[in-house]
């Protein structure tokens, strides 16, 4: 009892911390998987074969392999560090961020695409027979139809981002690892 009495006011701070990730990486996730599943619908093949790789790439991969090549893997390209994309990148929390946000995107691209693809033909030819341009049309009637229908399916990606914040604490573990070795050989 007094190990959980101790404890919990560390758990509160990793609550915090939890919540603030998945909420972060869920909120930039929405803005890229909506893009990609616009590039996935587009009749361009440019566009459809860059949607399709980067949903294929990063469903593909596991996570933790996504967050280490983030953060170790791309601090090893020297154009990166004496770039601006350094100041982010060098740190793990905005790293966990990105990785979160990719992989996010990439699940929510497949679950807004499939959202888009499952609208009735006949309503999009009803809003052309209003006059709506395609602008008009996207964002007041297939938007709001795709969310409704993606909301069960994003649901439990919400779910999964929230179980994978865990991982972000193996960055963590192993930048402290890597830290207590090169102090215990200077000593």
């Amino acid at each position: 009892m007094d190990l959980m009495i101790e404890s919990f006011p560390r758990l509160l701070n990793a609550t915090k911390l939890t919540i603030e990730l998945t909420l972060l990486s869920l909120f930039f996730g929405i803005f890229v998987g909506v893009f990609f599943a616009i590039l996935r619908t587009s009749k361009n093949k440019i566009f459809y074969f860059i949607a399709y790789y980067y949903s294929y790439i990063f469903r593909g991969t596991p996570l933790l392999v996504q967050i280490f090549i983030i953060y170790f893997g791309l601090g090893q390209v020297e154009w990166i560090r004496e770039s601006f994309l350094w100041i982010v990148l060098k740190e793990p929390y905005s790293c966990a961020i990105l990785a979160f946000t990719l992989n996010t995107g990439a699940y929510s691209s497949e679950i807004f695409r499939s959202a888009f693809e499952t609208i009735n033909k006949g309503v999009l030819e009803a809003a052309e027979g209003l006059g709506l341009n395609k602008i008009n049309t996207f964002f007041k009637i297939k938007l709001p139809i795709a969310i409704k229908q993606s909301l069960p399916a994003y649901g439990n990606e919400m779910i999964l981002m929230l179980k994978g914040t865990s991982l972000a604490s193996t960055v963590i573990y192993l930048i402290l690892q890597v830290w207590q070795n090169i102090l215990y050989q200077q000593l």
